[in-house]
């Protein structure tokens, strides 16, 4: 398996987003910076890493920060807490095998004014994970009912979007052709057999913490590429249900550990 470090070098916010997911949603809490610096060290995130994502998602609206005397707490927002809660449902409720598809698709058209970059892409971000495709110019097709008012909320581009929901005629536009056109199947596939050989193989160093922090957050960053599609249309082979059991299997198995680690290492406070 690739080692914490390398692993962790590219994405530290991808990281904290996991870390707060697992260790903070729910609790009322907020946590030291001194503590998720010892935490992040553990994954090979350096101090100043730490910091400026810290900075960057008080910026964003993820996390609020609360001083105490000379210290720093950072808890969650809000929105954040909405967005980690979406992905444990995608985790632990949704699943990664859709095999209760009922044969509908869900399309959102959209035509946007050519300097509307900022909001094309954070449109784009959410439709992909929405598991919308794209089945051709301004028009993405998602599978089933989405519920594209929740998935779009606060980027005020309600006024743009034209939502439809119903079945796809025979022929030209059978549920095949549609995977084939909206989404890289192969690519999803892929994805999920690099997740297996990476943990498939017995993990070294840097303790369950650091082990379970990367975990969620390569699972999670495989979920968010995976649009969901129907079972009854892939490939009889499709390794998505042997991961997502490896996932299950070896995050169960961090749980206790990690938990007990994150205890000893950070200082909180209650902020709710």
């Amino acid at each position: 398996m690739t080692s914490p470090g390398q692993q962790a070098a590219a994405r530290p916010q991808s990281l904290m987003l996991s870390f707060f997911g697992i260790h903070v949603l729910g609790t009322g809490n907020a946590v030291s910076t001194a503590g998720l610096i010892d935490v992040f060290g553990r994954v090979g995130v350096g101090e100043e890493a730490v910091r400026s994502t810290l900075t960057r998602m008080v910026g964003r609206g993820l996390l609020v920060r609360h001083r105490v005397g000379r210290k720093t707490y950072f808890g969650l927002t809000e929105r954040a807490a909405s967005v980690l809660q979406g992905g444990y449902d995608r985790i632990w409720h949704t699943g990664a095998v859709n095999r209760d598809w009922d044969g509908t698709w869900t399309l959102v058209g959209y035509s946007l004014p050519e300097a509307w970059r900022r909001e094309r892409h954070d449109l784009r971000s959410r439709l992909v994970w929405g598991g919308f495709g794209l089945l051709q110019n301004g028009l993405w097709v998602a599978p089933g009912a989405v519920d594209v008012p929740a998935l779009v909320e606060g980027l005020g581009l309600d006024d743009h979007l034209k939502v439809f929901r119903g079945a796809a005629a025979a022929g030209p536009t059978d549920a095949r052709t549609v995977l084939e056109t909206a989404f890289d199947v192969e690519a999803v596939a892929e994805g999920y057999r690099a997740f297996l050989d990476r943990w498939g193989a017995e993990a070294e160093g840097g303790g369950d913490l650091a082990r379970q922090l990367l975990l969620h957050t390569d699972w999670l960053e495989q979920v968010r590429t995976d649009p969901h599609l129907p079972a009854e249309h892939l490939p009889e082979d499709w390794p998505a249900a042997r991961a997502e059991e490896l996932f299950q299997s070896l995050a169960k198995a961090y749980e206790g550990p990690a938990r007990g680690e994150a205890v000893l290492l950070l200082d909180t406070i209650p902020v709710t």
